[in-house]
């Protein structure tokens, strides 16, 4: 039997609108609570209904539309973590705009060859975060509160709806390009991964401007007339236990590394008993990981493996556990296959790189300035899928890492590195320290010194390395070319020269 999944999708209604898609369900209960703000455990900084959400969205896209914004302009996003990010999102949807994505820990510096290759007709900024030199209209995003509330505009399903970036093995970050039926595709995910009702309340764990906290736990909660809770506070050890037992969400959402730290909390079992289960992406969970948790809460946690091309497409739910070793199975509706270097299925068992079809409705547009889409996707996924449809990942083809729940690539950590004073050389990989625990690790070759302050001007937090350790040579290959996957065997704790 081929390693192929081929479902028939869901239909999307035309016109769609994915603002409009987020906003139709809570209509039915304007007074009921969309969205709680939680700056310290316990208390709620701001309760939002459906009703007062939908209308600032509306106002949100009339104060775009206002300051000059059209249908179809890019509209690039530069704020922190509070409610004006979805407000922002969804209102420049509303009004047929791009609204895009843009993680508040980026510097300047990295924002600058984005934005150029982005093009965008405006910024919606956060004044406490920096941007680099711009000849275009930098709007406040409390300005966005006063507009006039204006209705949909009707865009097609095939429409762009909003723009991610991801980085690519070559190191420079891409822009995806999503269309407005990506919406409609997630609801594919509400039975096959979350389990997911109008009774539900999803606590993520991340921020508002994440593009996983963005989906997870915004867009399908409100599509599906479920209410979000989202924290905004300083993270302590004890945070997120905290959060749950004062809260009492249903589900719960973060990247495998919290859950490994939850687990050291004494109370983790009376605190989580509002929970019906957890979920888990952005890295791999370990087997071990998960077993402890359904023994430290009696819950499960369901893994789910994606991207920002295509969102979540395999995963685990309560109705389907994965499998022992398994990350899950393909979604109900969805194209996916394991090929082999011939674009051919191959056979249950073997280990081929995991694509998506072209046809499948969550896959992006493609990327900016990019060609259009083969047949089938390629994802750098390793895996192999078994007699019974459940997908065993392997790990990735290229280079790119997945260190904390992103992915990053080596080559821009290195060139960021040769670019401080004192490093001739970089080699940058990540080191496992134990089965549900990673870091990035950088090993230089030049002048020691501390980088730390020169890194701060030039990468997000996220992908400066942990460790750094100064060697006397990299491991390379017969042609003298870098080889990373090497580097480990070099890793000193001490991260002695």
């Amino acid at each position: 039997m081929p390693s192929l999944h081929r479902d028939t999708p869901p239909p999307c209604p035309a016109p769609f609108n994915m603002a409009e898609h987020v906003m139709q369900a809570g209509r039915a209960t304007p007074d009921r609570t969309a969205l709680e703000i939680v700056e310290t455990p316990g208390t709620v900084a701001e309760r939002w209904t459906f009703g007062e959400l939908d209308t600032a969205i509306g106002r949100a896209a009339g104060a775009l539309g206002a300051a000059g914004v059209a249908r179809g302009d890019r509209v690039a996003l530069r704020l922190g973590n509070s409610v004006d990010f979805p407000l922002a999102f969804f209102g420049a949807q509303r009004l047929g705009a791009v609204p895009v994505a843009l993680s508040a820990q980026l510097t300047a510096a990295e924002l600058a060859p984005m934005l150029a290759d982005l093009q965008p007709s405006h910024v919606v900024r956060d004044p406490d975060l920096p941007l680099p030199p711009l000849d275009i209209p930098i709007l406040d995003p409390a300005a966005l509160r006063t507009g006039d509330d204006i209705p949909a505009v009707e865009t097609r399903p095939d429409d762009p709806a909003y723009i991610v970036f991801t980085s690519g093995s070559s190191g420079r970050p891409r822009a995806v390009v999503h269309a407005h039926r990506a919406a409609h595709a997630r609801r594919m995910m509400w039975h096959d991964w979350y389990g997911l009702t109008p009774s539900d309340r999803m606590l993520h764990a991340g921020a508002f401007n994440w593009t996983f906290t963005l989906g997870t736990g915004l867009t399908d909660p409100w599509a599906a007339g479920a209410q979000a809770i989202i924290y905004t506070g300083p993270v302590e050890a004890d945070t997120h236990v905290r959060l749950i037992a004062e809260h009492a969400p249903t589900i719960f959402a973060a990247v495998p590394g919290l859950y490994r730290r939850m687990l050291r909390q004494p109370n983790l079992a009376a605190a989580t008993r509002s929970l019906r289960h957890g979920l888990s992406a952005g890295e791999a969970l370990a087997p071990s990981l998960r077993a402890a948790w359904r023994q430290a809460t009696g819950t499960d946690l369901h893994e789910a493996l994606g991207m920002s091309e295509v969102s979540t497409y395999i995963s685990s739910s309560p109705d389907r556990p994965a499998p022992e070793g398994a990350t899950g199975c393909p979604q109900t509706g969805r194209q996916v296959a394991v090929l082999g270097e011939d674009d051919q299925p191959l056979p249950r068992g073997e280990a081929g790189e995991l694509a998506v079809h072209r046809s499948d409705p969550g896959l992006m547009l493609g990327y900016l300035g990019g060609d259009p889409l083969p047949e089938w996707f390629r994802t750098g996924d390793r895996v192999e899928m078994g007699a019974d449809g459940a997908i065993r990942y392997l790990g990735r083809l290229d280079d790119l890492m997945t260190v904390g729940g992103y992915r990053i690539s080596p080559l821009e950590v290195e060139q960021a590195l040769t670019a401080c004073d004192g490093v001739a050389e970089a080699g940058v990989c990540a080191i496992r320290l134990s089965d549900d625990l990673s870091i990035l690790a950088a090993f230089l070759i030049g002048t020691p010194r501390d980088v730390s302050e020169d890194l701060a001007a030039r990468l997000a937090s996220y992908k400066r390395p942990r460790h750094i350790q100064w060697v006397a040579d990299l491991p390379r290959g017969a042609t003298g070319k870098l080889n990373r996957r090497a580097l480990p065997a070099l890793y000193d704790p001490k991260g002695a020269p």
